[in-house]
């Protein structure tokens, strides 16, 4: 029996629009006592808000959650939130490896986390070392997954291979930089300008980055050759993009022969725009745009999952 879930507080919305007019903190219709068998009650502990997390109230996500008809609320209502870290607060019958006070979180997408409790199948909950944190714990089944993928699924990256990426301050960009290093690999990371830019640059080479530039400093022709020195005049072999716009189409004319170019994103909120020129007179470059979305195969998202959760800490 499971009495701590008689009060359930969600972050909910009955349309998709503008988040700061949809989204409401209501009080939900209490869970069963019963533990359903196979399942685990948790109680969510923090639920990041990522922005895909909004494209989604926004419905401009291809990944939706369920629309839920047993909350209690006037209209069928969703529950937001894609990602959090839960304690385990009781267990279902035939649920043998896991127990009270285990931290865990969720590999299923869109499994409603923006609640103060829920039910969860146990094979959709990944058990985490509590040393790991409660803060990176919450944020490790979107952005570090996003980044191991990219850096292991489009090119054979060997030690000493550089990456180039903007949106190096992201939280995708920083486990990027930390997994890279980790590898062996190399990175040069572009950020925008900003007050205490030099701050910036050197927390991101606290975390591993080689090379920190400004937008302003990528486009500068002059460092192209400085570039060139760095890499030794080896080809740059992955760039990753999560900004698009014109910042973009300068980033990949620092690509080598054969790259991969793969996109993630667009928080500039302009198309990735791609000079013809590129891929015709400058045919050396046999450049591959690829764009990724980690949802888009749970069979890929969930290992990945699971060894990130396995080797965060």
């Amino acid at each position: 029996m499971c009495r701590l879930f008689s009060s359930r507080r969600a972050i909910i919305y009955s349309e998709t629009g503008d988040p700061s007019q949809v989204l409401s903190v209501s009080k939900v219709s209490a869970l069963s006592e019963k533990v359903p068998a196979g399942n685990v009650g948790v109680k969510f502990l923090l639920s990041p808000i990522n922005p895909a997390d909004l494209n989604v109230v926004q419905g401009v996500y291809p990944s939706k959650p369920e629309i839920r008809n047993d909350l209690g609320t006037p209209f069928p209502s969703f529950i937001g939130g894609n990602e959090g870290l839960a304690q385990v607060e009781c267990v279902g019958n035939g649920v043998n490896n896991l127990s009270i006070g285990d931290w865990v979180i969720l590999s299923k997408p869109q499994s409603g986390t923006w609640a103060s409790h829920a039910y969860a199948d146990a094979k959709d909950v990944i058990p985490v070392d509590k040393k790991v944190g409660e803060v990176r714990a919450a944020t490790i089944t979107v952005n570090p997954p996003t980044a191991r993928g990219m850096l292991s699924d489009f090119r054979d990256l060997v030690e000493g291979d550089f990456v180039i990426q903007n949106g190096a301050n992201s939280a995708v960009g920083q486990a990027v930089i930390q997994i890279a290093a980790a590898r062996g690999l190399r990175t040069i990371n572009v950020v925008r300008d900003r007050p205490g830019i030099e701050d910036l640059k050197q927390q991101l080479v606290s975390l591993g980055a080689t090379h920190v530039l400004t937008e302003d400093e990528l486009a500068d022709k002059s460092t192209r050759g400085k570039v060139k020195e760095w890499t030794g005049r080896k080809g740059i072999k992955l760039g990753l993009n999560c900004v698009s716009g014109k910042m973009t189409t300068v980033l990949a004319k620092y690509l080598g022969e054969n790259a991969a170019l793969v996109s993630y994103g667009a928080m500039s909120k302009s198309p990735l725009s791609l000079p013809t020129s590129l891929f015709i007179f400058q045919m050396r470059i046999n450049l591959e745009p690829h764009f990724i979305w980690l949802l888009a195969n749970t069979l890929v998202c969930d290992p990945l999952t699971r060894r990130a959760s396995d080797n965060v800490a």
